[in-house]
């Protein structure tokens, strides 16, 4: 069995209430099996333009744990807080 993983390239805006969000997606993962790999700030863009300075890499058992995350209600509660603390674009991969 694979795992999946949500990846998060993140440029943010509003710092307080990103921390506000950031502390509240852990209790959205555990139901799936979600947790954070790793989060980092970019260093260098060795090769082309990566215009988000910040990444999150979320791991999940399988890849309907990541879409049964991303769509439940616990989660689509805090889209409205991401949205207006950063920039997000949120990609998911199998591996």
């Amino acid at each position: 069995m694979s795992n999946a993983y949500a990846v998060g390239q993140i440029t943010v805006k509003n710092p307080e209430q990103w921390v506000e969000y950031r502390d509240q997606v852990p209790a959205t993962l555990a139901p799936h099996g979600g947790e954070v790999v790793f989060r980092g700030n970019q260093l260098a863009a060795l090769a082309g333009k990566n215009p988000h300075p910040d990444i999150v890499v979320i791991r999940f058992p399988t890849m309907t744990a990541l879409n049964n995350w991303f769509s439940s209600p616990a989660y689509q509660a805090l889209i409205p807080l991401r949205d207006g603390a950063a920039d997000v674009v949120l990609t998911s991969y199998q591996a």
